[in-house]
């Protein structure tokens, strides 16, 4: 376990901000993170968890207590099932489960960041949502002191969303099991449209799951969604807003106003999200008010690859990125009625 005090922060994030750490502990077994956490339970100092980074927006000012990096390791494959150590990279993890043959992760591939983050969001893209694999996650829960196995049922994960999420403070994710399938080297049925078309497929069908991982890398690389320190496009932490769900009135609201300011004919992207509710893009509202590819001046600019990524171009402070996303859940909500909310985790600062 190693020990740093006034520590950057900064190159632990994929958007590289972020001001220093009073101390930063790296753990790389699960004894070692339990034994940090409950020595900062104990002595109530501030605990921040870190682990790919990829979904964090650090103040300027840095985190004024224990930074705790979880760098465990562990990938364990026993015919379908797989389990995952919280800090190992996930994006790694999935390639070595499509070359194993297995399916049912391949279109999460190239997704930044640690297999420990995975279910606290309930990760999802292409198609596919960890839960739809995940079948128990093991945590360190700091109200009672304890390890504890959760089902996935009690993981309670709806989009991009869990009890985790739900109770910030309460669980430490240390190991995350996954049902896989064997389809003879096949991927999981192709939902997500843009993926179908790409792989020249229908709904439904399957492909080989080395095909539609390098497929979803492919897209995922076009819009700046797959790290590369010499692309500024992927200092970022990739979506940068969720995309709103809509009670039907509140749908009926913004489609009256998107018909108004971009004609009678505009039918803005819906998708069922349960009864009486409907999903919107948030790339789409983004576009629409004005905050194309690109736009920005200053540090902090949007993607020239994908509005919904706002990204450090180098010289970036977290208050220049803040200021823009501000500029643009204003602007969204001045247009649309709608308020777009921020997905990565703030942490010091807020929108």
């Amino acid at each position: 376990m190693q020990e740093l005090h006034d520590a950057p922060l900064a190159p632990l994030t994929t958007f590289r901000l972020g001001g220093p750490a009073a101390r930063l502990v790296t753990a790389t077994t699960d004894a070692e993170v339990v034994a940090t956490v409950r020595a900062a339970d104990e002595s109530g100092t501030p605990l921040l968890i870190i682990g790919g980074g990829s979904n964090l927006v650090i103040g300027d000012r840095g985190f004024d207590g224990t930074a705790l990096r979880i760098a465990t390791t562990g990938f364990t494959l026993d015919g379908t099932t797989l389990e995952l150590a919280a800090g190992e990279n996930w994006s790694d993890a999935v390639a070595r489960t499509v070359e194993a043959g297995l399916a049912g992760i391949e279109c999460l591939a190239g997704i930044p960041g640690s297999a420990g983050a995975t279910p606290i969001q309930n990760v999802g893209a292409y198609g596919q949502e960890v839960c739809d694999t995940i079948t128990e996650v093991v945590a360190y829960d700091r109200t009672t002191g304890e390890t504890v196995t959760l089902s996935a049922a009690e993981c309670a994960f709806r989009y991009r969303n869990s009890t985790f999420k739900d109770q910030p403070d309460r669980y430490v994710v240390l190991r995350v099991r996954f049902a896989l399938e064997d389809a003879g080297g096949l991927s999981a049925p192709i939902k997500y449209p843009e993926t179908a078309r790409a792989l020249g497929v229908g709904a439904g069908d399957r492909v080989p799951a080395a095909t539609a991982r390098e497929t979803v890398l492919r897209l995922r690389a076009g819009k700046g969604m797959v790290l590369d320190p010499a692309d500024h496009d992927t200092w970022s932490a990739g979506s940068f807003f969720h995309n709103p769900i809509l009670t039907d009135e509140a749908y009926a609201a913004f489609l009256a106003r998107a018909q108004d300011r971009l004609g009678p004919d505009t039918a803005p992207p819906a998708y069922p999200a349960g009864e009486g509710r409907t999903k919107t893009s948030a790339a789409w509202l983004i576009d629409k008010a004005g905050f194309t590819k690109g736009y920005g001046t200053g540090p902090a600019r949007i993607s020239t690859k994908h509005t919904l990524a706002l990204t450090n171009r180098g010289e970036a402070t977290t208050e220049d990125l803040l200021v823009l996303a501000r500029e643009v859940v204003a602007g969204v909500h001045a247009a649309f009625g709608v308020t777009l909310v921020n997905e990565p985790v703030t942490v010091g600062v807020s929108i």
